[in-house]
Protein backbone atom coordinates (compact mmCIF):
# COMPACT_ATOMS: atom_id res chain seq x y z
CA UNK A 1 0.00 0.00 0.00
CA UNK A 2 1.57 3.58 -1.11
CA UNK A 3 2.17 6.08 1.63
CA UNK A 4 -0.38 8.51 0.27
CA UNK A 5 -3.23 5.82 0.62
CA UNK A 6 -2.41 5.19 4.34
CA UNK A 7 -2.46 9.21 4.78
CA UNK A 8 -5.26 9.57 3.37
CA UNK A 9 -6.99 6.70 5.62
CA UNK A 10 -5.60 8.46 8.46
CA UNK A 11 -7.29 11.42 7.67
CA UNK A 12 -10.50 10.19 7.13
CA UNK A 13 -10.34 8.63 10.98
CA UNK A 14 -9.00 11.68 12.59
CA UNK A 15 -12.31 13.91 11.73
CA UNK A 16 -14.74 12.02 13.53
CA UNK A 17 -13.77 13.58 16.55
CA UNK A 18 -12.62 16.90 14.98
CA UNK A 19 -16.55 17.13 13.45
CA UNK A 20 -19.16 19.16 15.54
CA UNK A 21 -21.96 17.22 16.76
CA UNK A 22 -25.29 18.19 16.66
CA UNK A 23 -26.55 19.94 19.82
CA UNK A 24 -30.24 18.54 19.37
CA UNK A 25 -31.40 15.32 18.89
CA UNK A 26 -33.33 14.18 16.10
CA UNK A 27 -36.90 13.29 16.32
CA UNK A 28 -38.15 9.58 15.91
CA UNK A 29 -39.72 9.99 12.85
CA UNK A 30 -36.38 11.98 11.36
CA UNK A 31 -33.89 9.50 13.14
CA UNK A 32 -36.17 6.78 10.71
CA UNK A 33 -35.86 8.54 7.78
CA UNK A 34 -32.26 9.04 8.16
CA UNK A 35 -31.90 5.30 8.76
CA UNK A 36 -33.99 4.09 5.56
CA UNK A 37 -31.60 6.46 3.27
CA UNK A 38 -28.13 5.14 4.68
CA UNK A 39 -29.94 1.87 3.69
CA UNK A 40 -30.84 3.50 0.18
CA UNK A 41 -27.59 4.22 -0.33
CA UNK A 42 -25.87 1.04 0.61
CA UNK A 43 -28.08 -0.44 -1.60
CA UNK A 44 -27.36 1.58 -4.63
CA UNK A 45 -23.20 1.29 -3.87
CA UNK A 46 -23.90 -2.53 -4.50
CA UNK A 47 -25.47 -1.95 -7.78
CA UNK A 48 -22.32 -1.25 -9.79
CA UNK A 49 -20.39 -4.51 -7.77
CA UNK A 50 -22.54 -6.67 -9.81
CA UNK A 51 -21.20 -6.06 -13.11
CA UNK A 52 -17.65 -6.31 -11.58
CA UNK A 53 -16.01 -10.43 -10.72
CA UNK A 54 -13.36 -11.00 -8.34
CA UNK A 55 -11.39 -9.15 -5.84
CA UNK A 56 -12.95 -5.65 -7.78
CA UNK A 57 -16.25 -7.29 -7.14
CA UNK A 58 -15.41 -7.71 -3.67
CA UNK A 59 -13.71 -4.26 -3.07
CA UNK A 60 -16.69 -2.81 -4.04
CA UNK A 61 -18.85 -4.87 -1.59
CA UNK A 62 -16.27 -3.96 1.32
CA UNK A 63 -16.31 -0.10 0.81
CA UNK A 64 -20.65 -0.37 0.39
CA UNK A 65 -21.15 -2.46 3.21
CA UNK A 66 -17.88 0.00 5.35
CA UNK A 67 -19.33 3.35 4.07
CA UNK A 68 -22.88 2.10 5.68
CA UNK A 69 -21.72 0.66 8.96
CA UNK A 70 -19.63 3.94 9.46
CA UNK A 71 -23.30 5.88 8.42
CA UNK A 72 -24.89 4.50 11.57
CA UNK A 73 -22.46 5.12 13.87
CA UNK A 74 -22.17 8.35 12.90
CA UNK A 75 -25.85 8.68 13.05
CA UNK A 76 -26.05 7.65 16.50
CA UNK A 77 -23.46 10.06 17.23
CA UNK A 78 -24.97 12.62 15.57
CA UNK A 79 -28.42 12.01 17.28
CA UNK A 80 -26.74 11.45 20.51
CA UNK A 81 -23.77 13.37 21.15
CA UNK A 82 -21.92 11.51 23.77
CA UNK A 83 -18.31 10.32 23.96
CA UNK A 84 -19.03 6.70 24.25
CA UNK A 85 -21.00 6.84 20.81
CA UNK A 86 -18.29 9.53 19.29
CA UNK A 87 -16.23 6.60 19.99
CA UNK A 88 -17.81 3.92 18.53
CA UNK A 89 -18.35 6.05 15.35
CA UNK A 90 -14.75 6.48 15.06
CA UNK A 91 -14.26 2.60 15.69
CA UNK A 92 -16.58 2.14 13.16
CA UNK A 93 -14.38 4.39 10.84
CA UNK A 94 -11.50 2.57 11.54
CA UNK A 95 -12.90 -0.76 10.64
CA UNK A 96 -13.98 -0.06 7.15
CA UNK A 97 -11.19 1.35 6.42
CA UNK A 98 -8.99 -1.59 7.70
CA UNK A 99 -11.43 -3.76 5.87
CA UNK A 100 -11.47 -2.01 2.17
CA UNK A 101 -7.65 -1.83 2.98
CA UNK A 102 -6.90 -5.59 3.56
CA UNK A 103 -9.29 -6.75 0.55
CA UNK A 104 -7.35 -4.02 -1.74
CA UNK A 105 -4.32 -6.04 -0.16
CA UNK A 106 -5.45 -9.27 -1.60
CA UNK A 107 -4.23 -7.99 -5.37
CA UNK A 108 -0.60 -8.49 -4.07
CA UNK A 109 1.03 -11.48 -3.53
CA UNK A 110 3.78 -12.72 -1.04
CA UNK A 111 6.00 -10.57 1.56
CA UNK A 112 4.66 -7.03 -0.49
CA UNK A 113 1.01 -8.70 0.41
CA UNK A 114 2.21 -8.96 4.13
CA UNK A 115 3.38 -5.37 4.73
CA UNK A 116 0.11 -3.84 3.11
CA UNK A 117 -2.09 -6.11 5.08
CA UNK A 118 0.43 -4.90 8.45
CA UNK A 119 0.43 -1.43 7.14
CA UNK A 120 -3.25 -0.91 6.77
CA UNK A 121 -3.41 -2.58 10.64
CA UNK A 122 -1.17 -0.27 11.97
CA UNK A 123 -3.40 2.41 10.77
CA UNK A 124 -6.00 1.36 12.39
CA UNK A 125 -4.68 0.41 15.42
CA UNK A 126 -3.62 4.04 15.77
CA UNK A 127 -7.04 5.29 14.88
CA UNK A 128 -8.25 3.42 17.65
CA UNK A 129 -5.90 3.93 20.14
CA UNK A 130 -6.40 7.83 20.03
CA UNK A 131 -9.76 7.13 20.06
CA UNK A 132 -9.54 5.18 23.45
CA UNK A 133 -6.79 7.73 24.59
CA UNK A 134 -9.59 10.58 23.92
CA UNK A 135 -12.48 8.93 25.51
CA UNK A 136 -10.49 7.72 28.56
CA UNK A 137 -9.16 11.74 28.90
CA UNK A 138 -12.61 12.90 28.44
CA UNK A 139 -13.60 10.67 31.15
CA UNK A 140 -11.08 11.68 33.67
CA UNK A 141 -11.86 15.28 32.55
CA UNK A 142 -15.32 14.99 33.68
CA UNK A 143 -14.20 13.21 36.86
CA UNK A 144 -12.26 16.30 37.96
CA UNK A 145 -14.49 18.49 37.33
CA UNK A 146 -16.41 16.88 40.15
CA UNK A 147 -13.59 16.11 42.30
CA UNK A 148 -11.17 18.17 44.65
CA UNK A 149 -7.72 18.94 43.30
CA UNK A 150 -6.60 15.51 45.00
CA UNK A 151 -8.97 13.92 42.58
CA UNK A 152 -7.97 16.21 39.58
CA UNK A 153 -4.11 14.99 39.98
CA UNK A 154 -5.55 11.01 39.83
CA UNK A 155 -7.73 12.42 36.72
CA UNK A 156 -4.59 13.87 35.03
CA UNK A 157 -2.60 10.71 35.73
CA UNK A 158 -5.07 8.45 34.54
CA UNK A 159 -5.46 10.73 31.19
CA UNK A 160 -1.55 10.67 30.92
CA UNK A 161 -1.25 6.65 31.23
CA UNK A 162 -3.87 6.78 28.54
CA UNK A 163 -2.19 8.62 26.16
CA UNK A 164 1.41 6.10 26.94
CA UNK A 165 -0.54 3.07 26.19
CA UNK A 166 -1.65 4.76 22.83
CA UNK A 167 1.89 5.27 22.12
CA UNK A 168 2.96 1.61 23.00
CA UNK A 169 0.27 0.27 20.81
CA UNK A 170 1.28 2.84 17.84
CA UNK A 171 5.23 1.48 18.79
CA UNK A 172 4.00 -2.36 18.50
CA UNK A 173 2.22 -2.12 15.59
CA UNK A 174 4.77 0.18 13.73
CA UNK A 175 7.25 -2.91 14.54
CA UNK A 176 5.57 -5.56 13.37
CA UNK A 177 5.16 -3.78 10.06
CA UNK A 178 9.06 -3.36 10.05
CA UNK A 179 9.23 -6.98 11.09
CA UNK A 180 7.75 -8.16 8.07
CA UNK A 181 9.43 -6.44 5.37
CA UNK A 182 12.29 -7.94 7.36
CA UNK A 183 10.84 -11.18 6.49
CA UNK A 184 11.74 -10.62 2.75
CA UNK A 185 15.07 -10.74 3.72
CA UNK A 186 17.84 -13.69 4.37
CA UNK A 187 20.67 -14.11 6.14
CA UNK A 188 22.94 -11.32 7.59
CA UNK A 189 20.92 -8.57 5.52
CA UNK A 190 17.57 -10.30 7.45
CA UNK A 191 19.06 -10.06 10.94
CA UNK A 192 20.32 -6.58 10.62
CA UNK A 193 17.29 -5.72 9.64
CA UNK A 194 15.60 -6.95 12.46
CA UNK A 195 18.56 -5.77 14.82
CA UNK A 196 17.84 -1.73 13.77
CA UNK A 197 14.44 -2.14 13.86
CA UNK A 198 14.17 -3.87 17.49
CA UNK A 199 16.60 -0.43 18.20
CA UNK A 200 14.05 1.96 16.83
CA UNK A 201 10.87 0.52 18.39
CA UNK A 202 12.85 -0.35 21.88
CA UNK A 203 12.07 -3.89 21.69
Amino acid sequence: MKLHTLNHIALALGLTFGATAFADTMTKAEFKDAKAKIEANYKAALVPCDSLSGNPKKICATEAKGNKKTAMANLDANNEPTVKHQRQASDAKAEAAYDLAHQKCQDQAGNAKDVCIKEAKAVKVAAEADAKALMKTSDANKDANKAITKEENKASEKASEARSDAAADKTDAQYKVEKEKCDALAGAAKDNCMTQAKARFGK
